[in-house]
């Protein structure tokens, strides 16, 4: 039986629960509709952003999501490379997280410093 693929949507409410089992702060700047279109409220060099910034214990996450399939944006690239590139240090984690990635991010969420 083939399996329906996860929306980004989805995958990003699944991560949002998850981190908050595991005592992470979580943000997401989430678009909304407006006169002119879908827009997020945001000043400076808000396109691309990472869609998610977790915080615990003087730990950072990063984290851009898409599908197994999804793409990342030139602006995107330009986020993730302007924090660092896409790295583990001590404190700071970038990544590009995939809903196929969900073993590794539970092992992050849960054991980043404790």
């Amino acid at each position: 039986m083939k399996t329906k693929p996860i929306k980004e949507a989805e995958f990003q409410k699944q991560i949002i629960q998850l981190g908050h089992l595991f005592g992470w702060r979580i943000a997401h700047f989430r678009p909304a509709l407006t006169k002119r279109g879908w827009r997020t409220a945001v000043s400076g060099d808000g396109a691309g952003f990472p869609d998610l910034v977790l915080a615990r214990d003087g730990f950072t996450i990063f984290a851009e999501l898409k599908t197994d399939t999804g793409v990342v944006s030139i602006e995107q690239w330009a986020w993730l490379e302007s924090l660092g590139g896409i790295h583990k240090n001590s404190h700071t984690i970038v990544a590009v997280w995939r809903p196929r990635d969900f073993a590794e991010i539970e092992n992050i969420l849960r054991t980043i410093g404790k």
